[in-house]
């Protein structure tokens, strides 16, 4: 998500840390700043603002500061909007500490009702302001203490720099569940949240581990525990150039993308989903039982790999809720005149929050009287900002065009928003509530099983990645997931491809079926495991060759099937997520074979802001 950069030296820090946020512009973001330590005034200088990096070099320009030691950060909203207010660094109230932070505080609303009664004000709507001035609140001339003592109150996920004016010739720096580096140099130190903010500097790294604090000078580098006990780090070396860094070493973003997944969707559910209780937290959005009982419908509207993410809510709240769900691609719905009204819930799906026709038909929704609700990436969107009720996916910034992430956190929001309204209509037990509960925060650990084992996909892709025709097929939860995998095949690879529910394949396109056709089977829903195993069957006597996707434990599949796929044995209603990967690495890896651009697909754009 954000980018972060330190330094600490003997060189003016800004044109530094501009360099490395310039580096990490590749992240994403809405909004940039600096804090750097001007110890013939004193004080610590913060310039920041919302909008590009171009923007706070012209501010920068107008106002210009000098230092040896500072901090500087590129922000993907998550907690308030993007604006001069919410963007980072943020200062105590003293102004004698500044902060830095990547990832997000679950328990910053606690905190920050404990601060505010002693006395502190805050300036922004971030979880963010609260570290800093809780740093502050314990700091009593020893900002180590100060910091330690903070980190064991705040909860969630974090990498963080942390100036104080006491101590101008350091930076401290820790890590939780997001990335930190430090940076080694000659009479000068770096901290980064990535390698390629540094690689122009030095190629010698510490990779900060979990709880490892790092005490940063321009002649040395400390790293210890939080009961300030020495640690011994090895020195990593990087011997990549900058283009692969910014990459993370992979190939393509696309890659690095459907990497991310395992903590995109544990950044999803972070704070969301509580360990115990009959209660999903869908940040402060307030649909009451009472809300839920007036509705006759539920509308999902979404465009493109958003829509296939919708058609597996509609299985999933209808399941779980019993309410009539209709999905609708947001083009076809805009102009139709749909039969909106009060006792319709709206809800839009869309990764930039800037989809036009998504827009367009939420606006025509709010205007026929309908509640709206988005499931968006993006904070601070068009969609973000004009919906009734908004919940994010946090998958972070998605650089290639081809959605990965963002469907797999879609998704979850789907599920959460699911489990919410039929506790609150008393349409699941608490058992089946925990279960699935239980089943939804073990799916990060499941997708990182399923990628580990990503070379078979590979050679599946390599073997027929000059297939002229793909048929994906599958039946229920599966079909929606084949729509979904179908799409990336062909927004890739340009190989033509089409997923059909696979009982409809006999009432015409089977006639499409030859020798050497080959055909993605899934089977991964129990109750309809047999019946897709009778339409295996019936392309194979037709010469298909199949490539099945099963649970583990599945294993009559093999006896019609040419290859086996199979994901690690989960709840029905929850395969989707894990059904989805290895459809993605498919494409990714069929696309590489081919030659093609994988993250720039011939006529596509990320956001699609023209009808």
């Amino acid at each position: 998500m954000c980018g972060i950069v330190g330094y600490v030296g003997t060189k003016n820090c800004v044109p530094i840390l501009l360099s490395g946020l310039k580096r990490l512009e590749y992240r994403g973001y809405d909004s940039a700043g600096v804090a750097v330590i001007d110890i013939d005034k004193s004080k610590i200088d913060i310039v920041k603002t919302k909008g590009r990096l171009t923007v706070l070099e012209e501010k920068l320009n107008q106002n210009p500061i000098e230092g040896f030691v500072g901090i500087g950060h590129t922000r993907w909203a998550t907690h308030g909007e993007p604006s001069d207010e919410n963007s980072h660094p943020h200062v105590s109230q003293s102004g004698k500490i500044a902060i830095v932070h990547n990832g997000i505080i679950e328990n910053y609303l606690k905190l920050k009702e404990f601060l505010i009664k002693k006395g502190y004000t805050f300036a922004s709507d971030t979880d963010t302001e609260v570290v800093a001035h809780l740093i502050e609140y314990y700091y009593d001339g020893d900002i180590l203490d100060a910091f330690i003592k903070t980190l064991e109150k705040i909860q969630g996920s974090y990498a963080l720099g942390v100036l104080c004016l006491d101590r101008p010739d350091m930076i401290l720096a820790a890590r939780k569940d997001s990335p930190l580096i430090v940076g080694l140099g000659q009479g000068e130190n770096f901290i980064a949240s990535d390698i390629p903010a540094i690689l122009e500097y030095t190629r010698d790294t510490y990779i900060l581990e979990e709880n490892e604090i790092a005490i940063v000078t321009k002649d040395k580098v400390e790293i210890v525990n939080t009961e300030k006990e020495p640690i011994s780090k090895e020195v990593f070396h990087v011997t990549w150039d900058v283009s692969s860094a910014e990459k993370g070493g992979y190939e393509h973003f696309m890659i690095k993308e459907i990497m991310e997944q395992p903590k995109a969707i544990r950044d999803t559910l972070t704070g969301r989903l509580p360990d115990d209780g009959f209660e999903v937290n869908l940040d402060g959005i307030k649909i009451t039982k009472e809300d839920l009982q007036k509705l006759n419908k539920i509308f999902i509207v979404a465009c493109g790999t958003a829509y296939h993410a919708g058609i597996v809510g509609k299985h999933v709240i209808e399941k779980l809720t019993r309410i009539p769900v209709e999905v609708d691609i947001a083009s076809e719905f805009r102009y139709r005149d749909p039969i909106v009204d009060e006792n319709t819930l709206t809800i839009v799906i869309s990764q930039s929050g800037e989809t036009i026709d998504t827009l367009v038909a939420m606006r025509e929704a709010k205007a026929k009287g309908s509640r709206t609700l988005g499931i968006v990436n993006v904070v601070g969107s068009s969609i973000a900002r004009e919906v009734d009720d908004c919940l994010y996916t946090w998958a972070g910034p998605e650089i290639a065009v081809a959605s990965t992430k963002a469907y797999t956190t879609q998704l979850i929001c789907l599920y959460l928003i699911a489990l919410d309204f039929a506790t609150k209509l008393g349409t699941i037990s608490y058992e089946e509530f925990a279960k699935i509960r239980d089943e939804i925060k073990r799916l990060p650990e499941k997708v990182e099983y399923v990628l580990t084992h990503r070379e078979n996909i590979q050679k599946y892709a390599s073997e027929h990645f000059n297939a002229k025709d793909i048929f994906y097929l599958g039946r229920g939860l599966d079909f929606a997931v084949a729509m979904e995998g179908s799409l990336k095949l062909k927004e890739i690879s340009y190989i033509h491809s089409e997923a059909y529910a696979a009982g409809e394949l006999k009432h015409g396109t089977i006639a499409l079926i030859e020798d050497g056709t080959f055909v993605i089977a899934l089977a991964t829903q129990e109750k309809l495991f047999e019946k897709m195993v009778s339409n295996i069957k019936e392309v194979k006597s037709r010469g298909a060759v199949v490539l099945s996707v099963a649970q583990e434990g599945n294993t009559d599949i093999e006896n019609v099937s040419d290859h086996v796929l199979y994901i690690p044995r989960t709840l029905d209603i929850l395969a989707p997520v894990l059904t989805v990967v290895p459809l993605q690495l498919f494409a990714y890896y069929t696309a590489v074979q081919r030659g093609c651009d994988v993250d720039k697909p011939r006529n596509l754009a990320k956001s699609v802001t023209v009808e």
